[in-house]
């Protein structure tokens, strides 16, 4: 399962709203690249495939591929402001190192 704190589900409602993309689901995927290995990957969809496992969390709907899930479950989503900017942050179960920035990742 894969969730999202409130934080983040009022930022995905906030620019969701702001782009016209009410009603879609957000799209998570782990794709291969960035210094560790693997990075995240995270946009608005209309629908998800028939393969795709489907979550809702705080009323955001979440679309995971097979591949990706086998390396997002258990992951929580959240949204953070700091001095070094702001963004979704992933506490991820599965990760077993992350690159110095912190923008990839290895399993």
């Amino acid at each position: 399962m894969i969730t999202i704190t409130n934080k983040a589900a009022e930022k995905v409602m906030e620019i969701a709203s702001a782009e016209s993309l009410l009603g879609q689901g957000l799209r998570l995927r782990v794709v291969g690249g960035g210094c560790a290995g693997f990075s995240y990957d995270l946009y608005f969809e209309d629908k998800p495939t028939e393969f795709d496992e489907e979550f809702e969390d705080k009323g955001i709907k979440l679309y995971v591929d097979p591949l990706s899930y086998q390396y997002l479950d258990g992951t929580e989503i959240d949204y953070v402001e700091g001095l070094h900017g702001s963004g979704f942050k992933f506490s991820n179960p599965s990760v077993k190192s992350t690159c110095g920035c912190g923008s990839s990742f290895s399993v």
